[in-house]
C-alpha cells in the first residue's frame, strides 16, 4: 500500500522516536510505500522549537521519503495557523492509498478535504496529541484555537476518516469533549518503543556495560529517570534528594536529559556517589538506559518516554498523572498522586524492604506490556480497518 503521513500540525523532528517518526518506520518494515509530507518545524536538543530551511524531498534515516513543505505568506502568520505553500501537489505526487494525518490542527485541512473529494478511494486515519495537560491552557487557546478553529478542521475532515486515534486515555477524550469527534468513531491507539531499539538494548552486554559505567553493582537497585527537566518536570529534584536522604548504598539513581538553565543549580546540588547525571543523549540512547534500570521513575509531566520504558519491559513507578492509565498492563506500574521528597522516600524504602513488590511488577511488565507497547505492532494496528480496532478508552 501506498503510505502518506502528514504532519502538518505541529513538529517533525529527523532523529528522533516520536510517534511520527516511527509509524512510517515501521509501516516501511511492514512493506509499505510510505512518504512523509512535513512541516519545517522541528527542534533542537534541548527542546528549543527551531524551523529548517526548505530542502525539498530526501531520504531520512529509516529510508523513508520526507517532503518538508514552505509556510504560505505572509510566513509569520501562517506559521501559527499552519498554513503552507504546494500541499496539494504534493498531495498528488504521492498519490496516497492511505492517508495517515497528525493531528488535524492545521489551517490547511482544506486542501487535504479537495483533495480526498477528488480521490473518494483514499482510506484517512487521523490521530491525536493534544489533551487539557498540554494544550488549551488559557481562555484564548481553548475558546478560540482549539474549540473554534481545530474543533471546525476536525470537523472538516470527519467525514473522510476511517476513525480518529487519540495516543492515550486523555487525549482521546479531548478528541469528544473538545472537537465534538462522537466516541464511536474514537480510537486509543498507544505510542511505544522502537523494537529495533529494544532488540539492541536487551543485549546482556548493554546494561553490563551502563551499570559498570555508573558504579552499580549487581545486587544494587538502579533506578533511571530522563527527560527535559523542567518546571513540569521539576519533581526530578525530589527524586533525587529522596536518594539522597535513604543513603543506602543498596539504591542509586541516573538520570539523563537536558535541564532548564532555572533549575541547573538546585539539580547539581543533588549530584552525590548516589545520584548520577547522564547529561543529554541521543533518543535512542535511552533504551540502553532503560535496560541497565531495575525500575524507571517518570515523576513530572507525561511523554513518550514513559511508553518507551514499558516496551523495554521495565516496571514503572510515575506520577499518576491524567489519562495514563493504559501504562497499567497487569501491575506493571506503581503510580503515585504524590511525588515529594517524603513520598519518595517512603515508596523507595518500600522497595528495598520488600523484593518481592518488584518481582511481581518485573513479571507484568515482561509480559503483556512489553508486547503491547512494540511499534511494529501498533504499526500494523494503525491502519486495520475501524471495524477491526477496539473503541474502549482504555484497551489498546
Amino acid at each position: 500500500m501506498r503510505i502518506t503521513h502528514l504532519c502538518l500540525a505541529c513538529f517533525f523532528p529527523d532523529g528522533f522516536s516520536y510517534q511520527e517518526n516511527m509509524l512510517p518506520k515501521y509501516h516501511r518494515k511492514l512493506g509499505h510505500e510510505v512518504r512523509v509530507i512535513a512541516s519545517l518545524q522541528s527542534f533542537d536538543k534541548n527542546g528549543r522549537t527551531v524551523y529548517l530551511e526548505p530542502r525539498g524531498e530526501y531520504l531520512n534515516e529509516h529510508d523513508v521519503r520526507v517532503l518538508r513543505l514552505p509556510y504560505a505568506a505572509p510566513v509569520r502568520v501562517n506559521r501559527k495557523l499552519r498554513r503552507y505553500r504546494g500541499l496539494t501537489e504534493a498531495l498528488e505526487q504521492a498519490s496516497p492509498e492511505i492517508l495517515f494525518i497528525h493531528g488535524c490542527q492545521f489551517a490547511d485541512m482544506k486542501q487535504v478535504v479537495g483533495y480526498l473529494k477528488s480521490h473518494p478511494g483514499v482510506r484517512v486515519f487521523v490521530d491525536n496529541h493534544a489533551d487539557y495537560g498540554n494544550s488549551a491552557q488559557g481562555w484564548i487557546s481553548m475558546k478560540l484555537l482549539h474549540r473554534q478553529l481545530w474543533r471546525r478542521c476536525a470537523r472538516m475532515i470527519e467525514p473522510y476518516a476511517q476513525c480518529f486515534y487519540g495516543v492515550t486515555p486523555a487525549r482521546v477524550s479531548f478528541l469528544t469533549e473538545v472537537y465534538g469527534i462522537p466516541a464511536d468513531r474514537v480510537r486509543l491507539l498507544v505510542m511505544g518503543a522502537d523494537d529495533d531499539e529494544v532488540q539492541k538494548a536487551l543485549e546482556p552486554a548493554v546494561r553490563a556495560s551502563l551499570r559498570e559505567r555508573f558504579g552499580v553493582g549487581p545486587e544494587t537497585l538502579l533506578l533511571v529517570s530522563g527527560g527535559k527537566i523542567n518546571a513540569m518536570k521539576r519533581h526530578t529534584l525530589d527524586l533525587m534528594k529522596a536518594v539522597n536522604q535513604i543513603a543506602d548504598p543498596r539504591l542509586k539513581l541516573v538520570v539523563f536529559g537536558s535541564v532548564e538553565d532555572a533549575l541547573k543549580l538546585e539539580y547539581e546540588a543533588q549530584l552525590s556517589d548516589l545520584v548520577k547525571s547522564a547529561g543529554w543523549i541521543p533518543s535512542a540512547e535511552a533504551y540502553s538506559y532503560f535496560a541497565a534500570a531495575d525500575l524507571v521513575v517518570f515523576p513530572g509531566s507525561h511523554s513518550v518516554l514513559w511508553e518507551q520504558a514499558a516496551g523495554m519491559g521495565k516496571p514503572l513507578l510515575c506520577n499518576q498523572w491524567p489519562g495514563v492509565s493504559h501504562l497499567d498492563q497487569g501491575g506493571n506500574v506503581l503510580f503515585l498522586s504524590n511525588c515529594s521528597d517524603a513520598a519518595f522516600c517512603k515508596t523507595l524504602r518500600g522497595f528495598l524492604d520488600d523484593p518481592d513488590l518488584l518481582r511481581r511488577m518485573k513479571l507484568a511488565a515482561e509480559g503483556p506490556a512489553r508486547a503491547i507497547f512494540s511499534y511494529r505492532d501498533i504499526a500494523a494496528r494503525s491502519i486495520l480497518p475501524a471495524s477491526a480496532t477496539p473503541t474502549s478508552k482504555g484497551s489498546v
